[in-house]
């Protein structure tokens, strides 16, 4: 059996599979847990979205489990160490959504730097009664100092399209990336530099222990008060209760978010802010890319279960 654990995932995957297997299971997105687990416990690969969480317990429960192939670059949904220690292999859909999430953070960053989003609000409530020298001012792109912290796929995508505004690049990685530095012109800095001298700062890392709570009260008292921090990355990256006030106490000028720390709640305090961006983690919502990544999940359950290789697997197994 495979279970697929969403009804909205694109009907490319869903077909792709449906034509390989007969005996395909596709869960409402509003089905309780409990009643998935029931469905998991016979399941020979799972269709999964980062919501979905299999921890322990969860995956215990799961005899004949094979694959769960996450419809994601990040896997930190699944209990990596459990699944490998029941031969349970994960899977990912890599490489394909690096552009389009590159695009959604310019754009937040954009919007963010220059009042897009409160502007418009304010037209459509019929505040706009003509031009005036102080209407909503934002802050220059061009030209200036781009930090990106975690420069994998996704962060050197945004670096490159920094290039067209002629910014300035730092960024950090665990490993110094010469290619990208010769690409780009990007220097290689500590994260504490970069946020002393970023204009912009760009949160790209996995969550990992070594990166939760990676932006928080020291970080903050670091960056320039008129700086603008984006995460497309994971909301817990960034501790939601300094970053409150730090825009509060004009630490920072703004934020643009695409995730959050305690998703899908919404920290209430940032709700109150007018001059930030908040998207519902869009940074893969394309209609090409979330295609393509429908078709790779799908493509990983039918590598597995036919003993093929897979490229995508992302722990031991």
């Amino acid at each position: 059996m495979i279970i697929i654990t969403n009804d909205k995932l694109p009907s490319i995957g869903i077909e792709l599979l449906k034509a390989k297997f007969n005996d395909i299971v596709v869960l409402s997105s509003d089905t309780a847990e409990s009643d998935r687990i029931e469905y998991y416990k016979n399941a020979d690969a799972i269709l999964s979205l980062l919501r979905d969480k299999f921890d322990r317990n969860i995956l215990e429960q799961c005899k004949k489990l094979r694959v769960i192939s996450n419809y994601a670059v990040g896997y930190d949904n699944i209990d990596t160490n459990t699944a490998n220690k029941l031969k349970i292999w994960i899977c990912n859909t890599p490489n394909v959504l690096t552009n389009t999430t590159a695009d959604l953070a310019f754009g937040i960053m954009m919007a963010a730097a220059r009042k897009i989003c409160v502007s418009q609000q304010f037209l459509k409530k019929g505040l706009y009664h003509g031009w005036e020298p102080d209407l909503f001012l934002g802050y220059d792109i061009y030209g200036k100092t781009i930090g990106i912290i975690g420069a994998g796929k996704i962060g050197q995508a945004i670096g490159k399209r920094a290039l067209g505004f002629n910014m300035k690049i730092i960024y950090y990685k665990r490993n110094r990336d010469f290619d990208f530095e010769n690409i780009t012109g990007a220097i290689y800095s500590s994260i504490d530099d970069i946020l002393r001298k970023s204009d912009f700062i760009s949160l790209n890392t996995p969550l990992t222990k070594d990166t939760y709570h990676l932006i928080g009260e020291k970080e903050f008292g670091l960056m320039k008060p008129n700086s603008i921090l984006i995460n497309t990355s994971r909301g817990s990256v960034i501790n939601e209760k300094d970053l409150v006030n730090a825009l509060k106490n004009g630490k920072i000028a703004s934020c643009a978010l695409d995730v959050f720390e305690f998703e899908p709640q919404i920290t209430k305090e940032l709700m109150l802010f007018d001059n930030i961006i908040l998207t519902p983690h869009i940074g893969s919502a394309s209609y090409e890319t979330r295609n393509k990544m429908a078709l790779i999940a799908a493509q990983n359950i039918i590598d597995i279960l036919s003993n093929n290789k897979c490229n995508n697997i992302v722990n031991g197994g």
